[in-house]
């Protein structure tokens, strides 16, 4: 069987990985619109259910070499104050490990991957999707280059659609489908060394509704002096969204005043901000779940399929857990067209899920419920407030449906 995948991303390079390992495919090509594989300078997360995949492919060695491994999960208020605290990882009795490290990095040990193990001639640079046709048994695919100059057409028995939020594939089968679903919030990210704070391998999620903040870290001993590199983002509640453009430059004046009093005793928000060298802005928007993503020998993954607020680690995580299924399937199916219709029936309801989760109950519920009790203001004593019981359901409940519960995450997928 020849597949050909659109798109150099995340989800694109795990499928050719995946598909590889499994002897689904005779031939695996993979087209990249960009000219040059660049990623953005940022941080991501790898949850366990994800890095369950990447290590079956050999690669959890190399990307834990790279990477940092937090070890808990706190929720602290707009005041500073913890409300509750989580082993998180391989601390939570996980038997693979969660992740953060830059992106570059992530795509250097996938693309490094791709290369050595499918060839570099099956590579394709600079080759942007315009179209598909289907007939005969056989997907044709239009390319065309940077600078607009049509490509020759590339046919296979099967393509796969890993071209992102702004899919050209999806588009040709939901022409209609308009504009992306913008919540309310815009985000901020960017990259600071700080000291170490909590346990030093500690995701931070501060605030609640109008005003939240993440940090993660990414390398520990960065610079040589005991400093660590961290992720951060700010989301804010605004009525107008910003460009949906992940490499848009952002500004401190549009962002920081919402956080210039956020300096507590472990960490000083506005100077941790103010270090990054560069900041990006984006709005959190998404897309309603669609009724499918596969049309006889076409199917959607990661982000075509079903996109969904940065939230939780799930964005790219769900594009491995896409990868992994679809190549399990396609090597036990003998059909393919039945292979990707059993793909479909098995991811799309289950991220469709996390989509509409992402939109009611995000990851930061739980402080938002702290600070609805307590009027935003600083409380004496939490267990007045919120027990440790139903903060950790509350916490529980997202981990389960984003899949990365210990308990899930030890069975196999599907």
């Amino acid at each position: 069987m020849d597949v050909i995948i659109i798109g150099g991303g995340i989800g694109g390079l795990t499928l050719a990985l995946t598909l590889k390992a499994s002897g689904a495919a005779r031939t695996i090509r993979v087209f990249e619109a960009a000219a040059e594989m660049r990623a953005l300078g940022v941080g991501i997360n790898i949850g366990a259910h994800a890095m369950k995949e990447l290590s079956a492919l050999g690669l959890e060695d190399e990307l834990v070499a790279t990477s940092c491994q937090p070890q808990d999960y706190a929720f602290f208020t707009r005041h500073g104050q913890m409300v509750y605290r989580e082993p998180f990882g391989k601390a939570a009795g996980h038997q693979w490990p969660h992740i953060s490290l830059l992106r570059p990095d992530l795509q250097r040990v996938l693309l490094g991957a791709v290369r050595a193990r499918i060839g570099t001639d099956n590579f394709f640079t600079g080759h942007r999707c315009t179209g598909i046709e289907q007939s005969g048994g056989r997907v044709t695919a239009h390319f065309a280059a940077p600078d607009g100059t049509a490509l020759p057409d590339q046919q296979a028995d099967i393509l796969i659609a890993c071209d992102g939020i702004h899919s050209v594939v999806r588009k040709q089968f939901y022409p209609d489908e308009g504009a992306f679903k913008f919540r309310g919030y815009n985000l901020w990210r960017g990259v600071s060394l700080h000291e170490p704070f909590l346990t030093g391998e500690s995701i931070a999620r501060i605030g609640a509704r109008h005003s939240t903040m993440i940090i993660y870290p990414l390398r520990r001993n960065y610079d040589g002096k005991g400093n660590t590199l961290y992720n951060w983002v700010c989301e804010i509640e605004r009525d107008v969204a910003v460009p949906v453009d992940w490499n848009k430059p952002g500004r401190l004046d549009d962002f920081l005043p919402n956080y210039q009093d956020w300096v507590f005793d472990w960490m000083d928000v506005p100077a941790l901000v103010k270090s990054a060298q560069q900041i990006l802005s984006y709005p959190m928007v998404d897309r309603d779940p669609v009724p499918h993503w596969s049309f006889e020998r076409v199917t959607l993954l990661g982000d075509a399929a079903h996109p969904m607020y940065p939230q939780g680690g799930n964005g790219g995580a769900q594009a491995i857990l896409d990868a992994a299924m679809l190549a399990k399937l396609l090597a036990s199916e003998a059909d393919p067209v039945a292979a990707l219709k059993a793909y479909e029936e098995a991811r799309l309801p289950v991220t469709s899920k996390i989509v509409l989760q992402n939109r009611t109950a995000p990851p930061n519920v739980i402080v938002d419920t702290v600070e609805q009790r307590t009027g935003g203001k600083k409380f004496e004593k939490l267990e007045d407030i919120i027990s440790q019981d139903e903060m950790k359901a509350i916490f529980e409940r997202y981990q389960k449906v984003a899949g990365y519960h210990v308990q899930q995450v030890s069975r196999p997928q599907g």
